[in-house]
């Protein structure tokens, strides 16, 4: 039953995966840009209810917010692809992976409402000027940050298939089945998977956190003009939550298909010591997959 379970998490992310490939997603995704706009257009209204003091304009405000955050996750995104490609080659514990999402959607909030600040205040540039920095530079730094997430992935996984290899060979021709030497003959691929921690979460974050979403930044530059920025920094973060409740929900997709995958192998039989194998094989296949989709990216500027 468990297995069938699992089995069935990697089935739905492969057809999701698929369709998104195929251009099945597309009417989604007209969906999710007409509810960005609608909803934008409704924090205009919101915001003007604020300012005239009208009750329940601020709980309103953050509804709205909150909604478009989750509206701009449901859009094609590097966020979803980072951390459903961590999360599925990686062998990362769900509660920490979506401890992961929620930190890379509230520090996307934090770049803009610092973005906005500083760049007003401090450089005091235009609304357009902000715009340009964050669609063009601000990507492409992301861009190439996302890319080290994914040549880092694929090294360690080449590291982990090295390892298990090694593991193998001095099992195989230097102990028997019942060796007692008690010696470690290097790392094994267990001890290579588990070099991970904060170096990880750091790339994760910061690949993310980068690339500011234009909603955000709207609502930043239109409250510092009303002059009621600390609204736009709490409508900020209620978006960044909504955005969360996407991620989150792609980490635990991830973390299910990849119980499948292991579930795909059999337990008995001339197959089952690939299982070794397969931790190292998703990192490394992760890893490819996500460094492709960043040159994919920043070729256009190259």
């Amino acid at each position: 039953m468990r297995r069938a379970v699992a089995l069935t998490g990697l089935v739905v992310a492969l057809t999701l995966v698929a369709l998104w490939l195929g251009g099945g997603l597309a009417g989604i995704e007209r969906w999710a840009t007409d509810q960005q706009r609608a909803v934008q257009n409704a924090m205009a209204g919101a915001l003007r209810a604020l300012r005239s003091g009208q009750p329940g304009a601020v709980a309103s405000l953050l509804g709205l917010c909150f909604a478009y955050g989750i509206a701009h996750a449901v859009g094609p995104g590097h966020g979803k692809v980072i951390i459903g490609s961590y999360g599925f080659g990686a062998q990362v514990p769900l509660v920490r992976l979506a401890g992961l999402s929620v930190a890379s959607s509230l520090a996307q909030a934090g770049t803009a409402i610092a973005l906005v600040w500083g760049g007003i205040t401090i450089l005091d540039l235009g609304r357009q000027t902000l715009t340009d920095l964050s669609e063009v530079a601000m990507v492409q730094a992301s861009t190439v940050l996302v890319a080290s997430v994914g040549l880092w992935l694929a090294w360690r996984g080449l590291s982990m298939l090295r390892a298990q290899a090694r593991a193998d060979r001095h099992h195989h021709h230097h102990h028997g089945d019942a060796c007692g030497c008690g010696h470690a003959h290097g790392p094994t691929p267990q001890q290579v998977a588990q070099t991970r921690s904060l170096r990880d979460g750091v790339l994760v974050v910061a690949g993310i956190a980068l690339r500011p979403c234009t909603g955000a930044l709207f609502l930043l530059i239109l409250t510092w003009r009303m002059g009621i920025f600390g609204m736009g920094i709490l409508g900020t973060l209620a978006m960044g939550l909504g955005t969360a409740v996407v991620t989150v929900a792609v980490a635990c997709l991830a973390v299910w298909a990849r119980r499948g995958s292991f579930a795909l192998l059999p337990e008995h039989g001339p197959w089952a010591g690939a299982a070794r194998w397969l931790p190292g094989t998703l990192q490394l296949g992760a890893g490819v997959l996500i460094a492709a989709i960043s040159v994919a990216v920043l070729l256009p500027w190259l």
